[in-house]
């Protein structure tokens, strides 16, 4: 467990970003344990990294019960705050002849996104959870407005009440701020990223001098077309779509991350994070935290999107993600308590009937994909539909619990005696599994095959 801190005052140190923090947190925290005694030498330090100071009552938002720094041995939520500030931003008035709006090295303004994330060393996995820059949600003092603007009106504290409250009272242990300045460079220290780019992206403008222009296809990207990439939202999804993509890079990011050259690049990966950096935890709970991670294997993490839906039709001025309450609190049960709150007796069974399914394609034949339809359909599953092909091939089939539903993923894998469960977001937004269809399923489809298990199997 990790330790209490007590109430103390600190004088502060002399984007778009919802995977900025993911970065940081799987950069920052996991290549810790790689090197310990280089990481002692630049950080070494007991004392929170903070860049504030916060008041007693601010610090008793992040307490839950005393926690020992050596180990981890119970779960802990630590809320990522990513925030991208602009120097109109703090401007008062705004400059009406200023037409460059830089970025600025802060973490005080709008939040760009909120992640939750849980270390679960009893269930040996780690949850993060997207909650969307835009989610409608009641901030004490503000009243109903979007969730980003929690950080700007109270800090880190106000961010942490505001998340508790939208999921049920879910507790937060510990926050971590971030901008979005340092993300080209720690790119480049890693030496770029491989990512399959689903779309052509293109977009400019001129007043922050954002410039996007990406092929779609399998390309290595260097940081600034990482930037690119990760700041992309101007398509048919806006934010969510961008969190659909900002999942996929993190995947291909953990899959490269183990590169014998990495430990070299330590020191400057580091630097890179500590100027851009505001959390309360210490150094020897970012060593905790890196230990669990450098054991924890990559299929024991998982990505859930807050449970919700776009309002009105698009044509308001004003556009929020609306919160689905009854699923966020199943959401909450299952994945952030220590003690779930609601009746075991009353936890639904997902029975064929009630999964809706999605199917990409991606280069098998129309006669295989109705085969699956027609396998699913014979097993109950009568409430699917074929959604886009994915714009490039994979290997493996992906059954996606794409609303968190891990049960329903691994019953349809089950099911079909292929394919890989995925619990995270990217897959069609409308579905509660989406099976994105891979070179693996071209033998298991064929006019021969038949389904090797019964409704009643399931």
């Amino acid at each position: 467990m990790f330790i209490r801190f007590q109430p103390r005052r600190r004088p502060a140190p002399p984007e778009e970003g919802h995977l900025f923090w993911q970065l940081v947190l799987w950069i920052g925290i996991g290549f810790l344990s790689a090197s310990i005694g280089a990481v002692w030498g630049l950080m070494s330090q007991s004392t929170p990294l903070m860049q504030r100071s916060l008041s007693a009552s601010e610090w008793r938002v992040f307490q839950r019960g005393d926690r020992t720094a050596a180990t981890l041995n119970q779960p802990i939520n630590l809320l990522l705050i990513g925030s991208k500030v602009l120097t109109s931003d703090l401007e008062e008035p705004p400059n009406p002849h200023r037409t460059y709006h830089a970025l600025v090295n802060s973490v005080e303004g709008l939040s760009d996104s909120l992640l939750l994330v849980r270390f679960d060393p009893l269930n040996q996995r780690l949850v993060v959870l997207s909650i969307p820059r835009d989610t409608l949600t009641f901030i004490r003092g503000r009243g109903d407005a979007k969730i980003n603007e929690a950080n700007a009106l109270g800090g880190p504290a106000l961010a942490a009440e505001t998340v508790s409250d939208l999921l049920g009272g879910v507790p937060i242990d510990r926050y971590l701020r971030i901008n979005v300045q340092g993300i080209e460079r720690l790119i480049d220290a890693l030496g770029g990223v491989t990512v399959d780019v689903p779309q052509a992206m293109r977009y400019r403008d001129d007043s922050q001098r954002l410039y996007i222009d990406l092929k779609p296809g399998r390309q290595h990207l260097n940081g600034n077309e990482s930037l690119q990439f990760l700041r992309f939202r101007y398509d048919a999804l806006g934010d969510i779509g961008r969190v659909q993509r900002q999942q996929m890079f993190l995947r291909s990011l953990m899959e490269q991350s183990a590169r014998p050259d990495t430990l070299a690049r330590i020191p400057s990966i580091l630097g890179i994070i500590r100027e851009n950096l505001d959390t309360n935890l210490s150094v020897e709970e970012l060593l905790s935290l890196s230990q669990f991670m450098a054991q924890l294997p990559r299929s024991r993490i998982e990505f859930l999107l807050l449970p919700g839906n776009f309002n009105g039709t698009g044509e308001s001025e004003i556009s929020y993600w609306l919160p689905n309450y009854r699923r966020i609190a199943w959401l909450s049960d299952t994945y952030f308590r220590d003690t779930p709150t609601a009746d075991p007796r009353e936890t639904p069974i997902t029975y064929p009937e009630n999964v809706r399914i999605a199917l990409q394609n991606t280069s098998l034949s129309e006669a295989a994909v109705e085969q699956l339809r027609h396998q699913l359909w014979e097993a109950g599953y009568r409430d699917q539909f074929v959604a886009d092909a994915l714009s490039q091939p994979i290997e493996i089939t992906r059954i996606i619990a794409q609303q968190g539903d891990l049960a329903a993923a691994r019953r349809v894998q089950l099911l079909l005696g292929f394919g890989e469960v995925r619990v995270e977001s990217t897959g069609v937004l409308a579905s509660d599994v989406t099976i994105q269809l891979g070179n693996d399923a071209r033998d298991r489809l064929t006019p021969s095959a038949q389904p090797n298990v019964s409704q009643t199997d399931l």
